[in-house]
């Protein structure tokens, strides 16, 4: 798949020497920024979703005790 992406003068220079510096191609460079936010965006849900169910049931165990419990 191929974007297009509009940029200003300034940030072609920034966006040219951040990946230069880090001896990856501007393509490579968006491609880690997204999929960087991609995951942020989920680990966050992820946390909302186990805080609100820890909200719900508090309970907590040791690992002595998940290890008992499954049996392990």
């Amino acid at each position: 798949m191929t974007i297009s992406l509009r940029l200003s003068e300034d940030d072609t220079v920034l966006f040219k020497k951040y990946a230069e510096m880090n001896g990856i191609t501007v393509s490579e460079m968006v491609r880690q920024a997204v999929i960087e936010r991609i995951e942020d965006e989920y680990d966050l849900k992820a946390y909302e979703k186990a805080k609100e169910a820890y909200k719900m049931d508090s309970t907590t165990y040791s690992l002595e005790e998940a290890e008992k419990e499954l049996g392990l």
